[in-house]
């Protein structure tokens, strides 16, 4: 797999998207918003406890703010609950700048002492990615599709994986969330990702969701 970094206006290049059903994408979106927009109504007290918890745990604001790449290859910014140390990306950078190979890059690490308490509970329950229904309601993100990935990785992809890994709304789980997590590489989550978009339907979402709920209920490969 080729991994030579990719230019900037490769990478935000307009990607023309599979040709799927046109109810079936209708009806993605419209679960997307009946679902999001009902969990942050029914959430919005656990919202205010997580927020406090952070706050108390530790330094710094309870939201965390990132640049992912979107559809399309155009950046947008991710909403989570902070989990690490203020700064913490810092160090991610520099590991990212030393990236070889993507089939043998695990970006999130065991034991990893950036990671507050109360961080450590949240990713456990995948409670972090609750922020992430504010990216559905404004069309930026689904519940289901590839996760959505940092600039410094998604630079090393080739122009092929570009045009299939961005050509739909990334998500807040995906094939990788269900088969294995924490534990991939990201050359294997970028193989899942790239499956997902060619085998996509509506139904394929269903089974995903479903899925996800009985892998965060386990904690399985979850850091």
């Amino acid at each position: 797999m080729p991994h030579g970094p990719a230019s900037s206006e490769q990478i935000t290049e307009e990607l023309a998207a599979p040709n799927y059903p046109r109810w079936q994408l209708a009806a993605k979106r419209s679960l997307d918003v009946l679902v999001s927009a009902f969990l942050l109504i029914l959430i919005f007290p656990l919202w205010l406890l997580i927020v406090l918890w952070i706050r108390l745990d530790s330094i710094g604001p309870a939201l965390f703010k990132q640049i992912r790449v979107g559809i399309g290859g155009r950046p947008y910014t991710i909403y989570k609950f902070r989990t690490m140390v203020q700064d913490a990306e810092v160090l991610d950078r520099e590991r990212l700048a030393k990236v070889q190979n993507l089939d043998e890059f695990v970006y999130q690490q065991k034991e990893d002492p950036r990671i507050t308490r109360s961080g450590r509970f949240l990713r456990k329950t995948s409670l972090d990615e609750l922020p992430q229904l504010l990216n559905i309601l404004k069309g930026e993100m689904s519940l289901v599709g590839p996760r959505p990935e940092v600039p410094d990785i998604a630079r090393y992809f080739t122009p092929e994986q570009r045009r299939l890994r961005f050509a739909v709304l990334p998500g807040v789980t995906g094939l990788a969330q269900v088969n294995g997590r924490s534990e991939l590489t990201v050359g294997e989550i970028l193989a899942y990702d790239i499956r997902y978009v060619r085998e996509w339907s509506f139904w394929l979402d269903l089974r995903i969701l479903v899925r996800t709920v009985v892998v965060v209920l386990s904690g399985k490969d979850a850091y």
